[in-house]
């Protein structure tokens, strides 16, 4: 399938804004019953949002970094689980790019194809003819209760020479499901466990990790775009922070459409927006979320630019990029929890979402990814001089 009118960027951030009463509206279910609700993901299918990252001669948008940022940001005002999960999608269907043309048109054959992932090597794989076989489990698999195919890490035991970590793609239908998302926050997400038991992968759907790692591709055809040319880890942290942000702004509008009507208990403030207290909270939570901004902006700026040149990334430019996912993850928490302490005893209450926000941010900055002190360490470290400590970078 192949279309020959893209939206722009500012028609995607526009669809994505049009969404944000739907995504509302479930986001209580969602929460409920620990996943999205069919009519949520069918919006967000009929909006494109599935797309952004699928290659154009399949009806994909090829979106750049920017885009998903800004597209996300306006999701995840509405639900954060729902923009989660769309984010989750865009970097599985960025890696499945990466295989040879032939996958790729197996993968794409299906209009709207979702791919959900992880970057966990939680499974082993041993070599057979024409393939491998994998047998684990992966945990954390968002949006696995609405796809069409997984990719997987799994390490390969070689008969001759060292295991290896390597990236393979399988149908959803060919995992066993676990229903184990009992969680706090992101409840909506359906986030559940998925299980390999001596599961045949063709060759031609498997490749060594740190080909994407290192920003190659086996593809042909993707080699000319440029969003199909940066490293693996600077497209994925690029791809996560939009979420962030939205739920930051989402904090922010709830606590303003509740000032009005507030006072502030057990002093003589009949009225919450007359208190000094107030006026550096909200001046105090409003700047962490605009430098949250800039630090997602920097991190997609980069990633973009990089792709347009085609030009090696240094090593500091790729620890600043899970800088700036730390930062931007930080930030967007700080900021909530301040209009969260703000919101007063009254926001305990679940039909106000200031709760969901509350805890879908803190889930956010707990992922291994994502986690604020972990990329501050890693970017410190490369700054020092020294050498990652991980493949991840």
């Amino acid at each position: 399938m192949s279309t020959n009118q893209i939206p722009t960027r500012e028609q995607l951030v526009r669809r994505a804004a049009e969404l944000v009463p739907t995504l509302r509206k479930h986001a209580p279910w969602a929460e409920e019953n620990r996943r999205l609700h069919d009519d949520a993901v069918a919006a967000l299918k009929d909006a494109g949002m599935f797309r952004l990252r699928s290659p154009k001669r399949y009806g994909g948008y090829e979106a750049d970094t920017r885009t998903l940022v800004e597209v996300a940001s306006e999701l995840g005002r509405a639900d954060g689980s729902a923009s989660w999960v769309t984010s989750v999608y865009w970097i599985p269907t960025w890696m499945a790019c990466q295989f040879p043309d032939s996958v790729q048109d197996e993968i794409f054959s299906k209009d709207d194809a979702t791919v959900c992932g992880t970057l966990s090597p939680s499974a082993m794989a041993k070599p057979v003819d024409g393939g491998v076989v994998v047998t684990g489990k992966w945990g954390f698999i968002s949006g696995a209760l609405h796809s069409d195919w997984q990719e997987i890490i799994a390490i390969l035991t070689p008969k001759d020479g060292e295991p290896y970590p390597i990236m393979g793609l399988v149908p959803l239908s060919d995992l066993l499901i676990v229903d184990d998302w009992h969680v706090v926050g992101l409840k909506g997400s359906g986030s559940v466990s998925t299980v390999a038991q001596d599961v045949f992968i063709p060759q031609e759907r498997i490749m060594p990790l740190p080909v994407p790692l290192a920003g190659d591709s086996m593809s042909e055809t993707n080699g000319d775009a440029a969003i199909y040319r940066p490293p693996l880890l600077p497209v994925a942290c690029a791809s996560s922070v939009g979420t962030a942000i939205g739920l930051a702004r989402a904090a922010r509008e709830v606590f303003f459409k509740r000032l009005p009507d507030r006072k502030i208990t057990y002093t003589e403030y009949a009225k919450q927006q007359d208190a000094p207290i107030t006026h550096l909270q909200v001046a105090d939570a409003s700047q962490k979320i605009e430098r949250a901004e800039w630090h997602a902006h920097r991190l997609a700026g980069l990633v973009d630019a990089k792709g347009e040149e085609g030009s090696q990334w240094k090593l500091e430019e790729r620890a600043q990029c899970r800088g700036d996912l730390g930062a931007v993850c930080r930030l967007a928490k700080e900021a909530v929890d301040i209009f969260r302490m703000a919101s007063g005893g009254s926001s305990v209450y679940t039909d106000v979402p200031m709760h969901r926000i509350a805890a879908d941010i803190q889930a956010i900055n707990l992922h291994a990814l994502m986690n604020p002190n972990t990329n501050a360490e890693l970017y410190g470290r490369v700054l020092c001089g020294l050498q990652p400590n991980t493949l991840y970078i």
